[in-house]
Formats: structure tokens, sequence, C-alpha cells
């Protein structure tokens, strides 16, 4: 299965792309869900797509945003859509999840009419909603790279600040670290993951891929370090079996992924249900 993975570029690109996303998803998902911000995931990929309509739109007025992988400006829209649940969470300081429902449903509306203006659903729009593996390119494949280095050594830089912030905001805040320019650096790092894992996953599907491994890893690890090992075996192989199952099947890969999670979770729920059980006795 894996042999034909190596014959085509588009397919090797999409493999070792799948490989950066598999780790690195589940990796920031372990800090949205201890963080409880799992439906950040879901409003910020809306955000995407809006960015991906609106670019499909100029490419019909412009060549360049013709020649212009769409990706890139849903990249941008989702760090401008970070940025603004930030500044609604100040804004709202006593409702601060009020922030994620407000830029959730702006991206879902302003999306529409982008996509209602560009004639509507292409084919090239239903593969960025529930990717595809012929949608990477060497170029893009490059680009991840660097995003995911660049992600990867603010996480181990930051990695105490971050676990502190997650687990008591408050104690955190008393002791000097730099509360919201952390939460800040954290919703851009996730916007670019975001942007990122659509290509494989699909907008619609992503923040699947930050939140199921994680779900699964949380029954199985005993600590916080064992969490996020759990959650990157788990993650790299829902996203390598999907690739692989949604290749021969043809069928959308995000779908196959997310499927693929379902499973390994409701095997894990149903191997540790005793321990659940004995835990809610106890």
């Amino acid at each position: 299965m894996i042999e034909v993975f190596f014959q085509y570029d588009f397919l090797r690109y999409s493999l070792f792309t799948s490989l950066l996303i598999g780790l690195l998803a589940p990796l920031i998902g372990v800090f949205i869900v201890v963080r409880r911000l799992s439906l950040m995931a879901d409003a910020l990929s809306h955000i995407t797509l809006t960015g991906i309509a609106f670019s499909m739109l100029l490419g019909r007025y412009s060549t360049f945003f013709a020649g212009l992988n769409p990706v890139y400006m849903g990249m941008i829209f989702a760090v401008t859509g970070s940025v603004m649940i930030e500044k609604l969470r100040h804004t709202y300081r006593y409702y601060k999840e009020l922030a994620i429902p407000i830029i959730l449903s702006s991206g879902i509306g302003v999306g529409v009419v982008f996509i209602s203006l560009a004639d509507g659903f292409t084919t090239d729009l239903f593969n960025y909603l529930f990717g595809s593996v012929a949608a990477i390119t060497q170029t893009d494949f490059v680009i991840v790279l660097i995003l995911t280095s660049i992600v990867a050594v603010l996480l181990i830089l930051f990695y105490k600040e971050l676990f502190f912030l997650s687990f008591d905001e408050e104690q955190a805040v008393i002791s000097g670290l730099p509360r919201r320019s952390l939460h800040f650096m954290f919703i851009i790092i996730t916007a670019v993951v975001i942007g990122m894992s659509m290509q494989i996953v699909g907008i619609l599907l992503v923040s699947a891929l930050m939140t199921l491994p994680v779900a699964a890893a949380m029954r199985l690890a005993s600590s916080f370090k064992q969490m996020f090992l759990f959650a990157v075996i788990i993650g790299e192989f829902s996203v390598l079996s999907g690739l692989f199952a949604s290749f021969h099947a043809d069928v959308a890969p995000g779908g196959m992924i997310v499927v693929i999670n379902v499973i390994l979770l409701l095997i894990i729920l149903f191997l540790t249900s005793g321990k659940f059980f004995a835990n809610k006795v106890g």
C-alpha cells in the first residue's frame, strides 16, 4: 500500500505533510482541550473557509489570485480571526466564551456570501472542505515544513508557561507571566496549524483531528506528558491509515481520518470502561 505514495510526487508530498500535521494537530489539541477551548478550532476553521472563498472570488478578477493557493489567504483570515477572538475575549471579560460563537457565526455568514459571489461550490472548494490527497504541491510542503519548525520551536520554548496557564491561569498571572501575550501567541499558532491541517483533513473536519486523539489519550495517559505522547501516536496512526485507506477507496481523506479517529476512541473507551466506572464509584 505504501509503495504507491513514493511513485508520484503529489502523493509523496501528501504523505510527508500528513506526518507533520499528525504531529502538530494533537500537540496543539492537548492545550486546546485542557484550556476548554475546543470550539475555537471550529471557529477558526470556518474563518479559514471564508478566506479560501474570498481568494477564489478574487481569482475571478485577478490572474495573481487565480494562480495563488487559496490556503494562504485562508491562513491570513484564520490569524485575523484569532486576533479578533482575543480582542472579544478582552471586551467581554466576564463572558469570554461568547467570542468564539461570534467569530464562528461571522465566518459562516461571510463565507457563504463569498461562495455565492464566486458562483457556488466548485470541485476545488469541495476538496478544501473535506481534504484531498492531490492538494499538496512541493511548495505547499516546504511552507508546511517551515511553519511546523517554527511552531515546534515556540512550543518547546514556552512549554512551561503554556502548561502553567492551562492549569492555573490566575496563579500564572500572579506569578508575573504575560498571560495576554502568551494566549495571543497560542491562538495564532492554533490558526496556523488549522490552516495547514485543512489541506489534508478538510476545513469542516480539522477540529476533529485536534480533539479526538486528545480525547482518546486522556483515557490512557497518567500524566500530562503521556497525554502528548498518546495523542501524537493516535493522531499519526489515524492520519496515515486514513490517507492510505482514502486513496485506495477513492474517498475524501478527511472523512476517513475522522472515522478512524472515532473508531479508535470508541475502542479505547470500551477497553477503559472498567477504569471509568471504578473512578465514578470511588
